[in-house]
């Protein structure tokens, strides 16, 4: 089995500590490029996305279409039920 001794824990927590602030650093100085990358690279996507459904259709000139017919619109059921006109009482 294995004996904990005082200078082996202060040596794994200097190392933990070490590797923290490290890693800490290295972000600080490295994180706003990976940000930018990435930033850049999300930017891209939605510029493309965009373009996608920007682009307009090339048709010959004087040609006519119709996406969609117009709806004749929703009539009223009036076989539904009785309209009944409440008053309030005091």
């Amino acid at each position: 089995m294995y004996d904990a001794s005082f200078s082996g824990i202060i040596r794994t927590i200097l190392i933990i500590l070490l590797i923290y602030f490290g890693l800490k650093i290295i972000f600080r100085f490295l994180g706003p490029f990976i940000l930018r990358y990435f930033m850049k690279k999300m930017g891209k996507k939605f510029q493309d996305q965009f373009n996608q459904y920007k682009q307009p259709t090339k048709e010959k000139e004087g040609k006519v279409s119709i996406d969609k017919n117009p709806g004749k619109g929703r009539k009223s059921n009036k076989d539904v039920g009785e309209y009944i006109d409440y008053e309030e009482i005091d």
